[in-house]
């Protein structure tokens, strides 16, 4: 029996689960303040989590993320999803792994992240209709869903894979640091959502005296891609000593990205034209002007379906300044009619004049892919590829030999391609080896079938050459689109 008075003694299991129902996990620690709170809910502690003041001249408002506090629950995306009333499968915060340290010592850290509202925005520097805008006063960038057309370039500018693309609505979207809640004294709704209260609103100084504005990016994320391509204004902090070889956790498994088909003809076929068009003015046969005339009927008339709102697309000319794209679609539209009057009326269209503007509009259509921060898309390889097309095509029909050279050189240059120790490289080699070998396959029969032409002059060889020669450049600028490495943050699932 126990004496009256005195408490009853405890097994160790008892005390331990006792203590534990006295512990307060973060979720539990925020239901119970969110109770309690005031209208706004929660202000005196949303309060602690933004600056109390807004941006000074040289200054502007950006994420801070303590890497310590964040324990990767999501409640930052579920939080960021209601109160934006996102679609179901739209998110514009992620949350990933970064992974480092040694077999001793392992390390992994969850990693939250939204836009970083850079300084030099890669999406707003890139958009051909002036969809996005910085706000002057707090330095968010916003984008403008009533001017977007749902090209995607912002998507292939940005590093980090913020910009969404909605199919429901045929726009981009993205986030916008909830700058109406800023506006009045409250938090973002990710600031609200964490229970560790891992996110706030800082204010950081940007240096706007050199070239392009710049940030200080010594607290960016080391594992992510580069920030000296956009300045991104994110900090990321912790008070413990990270590995230094942190990389993201996904960094061994690439994934292929969206084929592009639309883009995939626009390319193929305009670059072809160009070619054949150059190609009709040294031939006696009409006909090859014909083909150049169908192709870039073709290419222009697919570029199209690329576009989420295409009603919108007379609008392209706005971002001539500053956006690749427009100035693509405005030189490649210009070149359209002269290409008709040099094939049809040459003695009132010079086809020298048609050839030179077509030649501008490819290379503004190889720039828009060279200006992304994207290995597999950079200047040499580029400009072998696109350039590749178009030489081939105006040397088929008079120069069969020297078109399967060229042919010949741009195949060993993708081979080599392939044999590399890049993401792309590894893509290649594996998810994409089906499509890669049918490449490699057309080319490689296209050879001994330009060499036929050489020797016969047959009409069906000259044929078989264009077929097999166009079949493997459409296969090859697919991989292009499907085996560019993935440029996001780390350890975050890309679409």
């Amino acid at each position: 029996m126990i004496a009256p008075g005195k408490p009853p003694l405890l097994s160790l299991v008892d005390e331990l689960l006792a203590e534990q129902q006295t512990l307060q996990t973060p979720v539990g620690r925020f239901s119970r303040l969110h109770d309690a709170g005031t209208t706004p809910d929660l202000e005196p502690v949303y309060r602690d989590l933004i600056p109390l003041t807004a941006p000074g001249p040289g200054e502007q408002y950006a994420f801070e993320v303590d890497l310590d506090a964040c324990s990767g629950c999501k409640s930052c995306v579920s939080g960021c999803h209601s109160l934006n009333g996102l679609d179901e499968t739209e998110t514009w915060r992620d949350v990933g792994h970064i992974v480092g340290g040694c077999s001793d010592h392992p390390f992994q850290q969850t990693i939250t992240s939204a836009c970083h509202h850079c300084a030099d925005p890669g999406c707003l520097n890139g958009c051909p209709v002036l969809a996005y805008e910085k706000d002057p006063l707090t330095g968010i960038v916003r984008h403008l869903d009533d001017q977007c057309i749902g090209c995607s370039y912002c998507i292939l500018k940005c590093p980090y894979d913020v910009p969404k693309y909605n199919e429901r609505l045929g726009i981009v979207r993205k986030c916008d640091m909830c700058h109406g809640r800023l506006a009045e004294g409250e938090a973002p709704a990710c600031v609200q959502a964490c229970p560790t209260q891992a996110i706030k609103i800082v204010k950081v100084a940007i240096d706007l005296n050199g070239s392009r504005p710049r940030v200080d990016t010594d607290h960016f994320l080391a594992a992510a891609p580069s920030p000296e391509d956009t300045q991104p204004t994110t900090r990321y902090v912790s008070r413990r000593e990270l590995p230094t070889n942190l990389r993201p956790a996904d960094a061994d498994h690439p994934r292929p990205q969206h084929a592009h088909w639309p883009l995939v003809i626009l390319l193929s076929a305009t670059q072809a034209a160009l070619g054949f068009s150059v190609a009709a003015s040294f031939s006696a046969s009409p006909w090859i002007g014909y083909l150049a005339v169908a192709l870039a009927t073709l290419g222009l008339g697919a570029s199209g379906a690329h576009l989420g709102r295409p009603l919108r697309a007379w609008r392209i000319f706005l971002g001539l300044r500053r956006s690749w794209l427009s100035r693509e679609a405005v030189l490649l539209g210009l070149w359209f009619p002269l290409l008709l009057g040099a094939v049809f009326a040459p003695t009132w269209v010079p086809p020298l004049l048609a050839a030179g503007i077509g030649t501008v509009g490819i290379f503004c259509s190889a720039m828009i892919y060279i200006d992304t921060p994207r290995r597999f898309w950079r200047a040499p390889a580029t400009a072998i590829r696109m350039g590749g097309t178009v030489t081939i095509a105006a040397t088929l029909p008079s120069l069969p030999l020297v078109a399967a050279a060229l042919l010949l050189g741009k195949l060993a240059y993708e081979r080599h391609q392939s044999s590399a120790t890049t993401p792309s490289a590894t893509l290649l080699r594996t998810v994409l080896r089906p499509q890669f070998r049918l490449r490699i396959t057309l080319a490689l029969i296209a050879l001994p079938t330009l060499v036929t032409y050489y020797v016969t002059n047959s009409p069906v060889a000259l044929l078989g050459s264009i077929a097999l020669v166009l079949g493997g450049e459409l296969a090859e600028r697919y991989l292009y689109f499907r085996a560019v490495d993935t440029a996001k943050m780390p350890g975050v699932a890309a679409p």
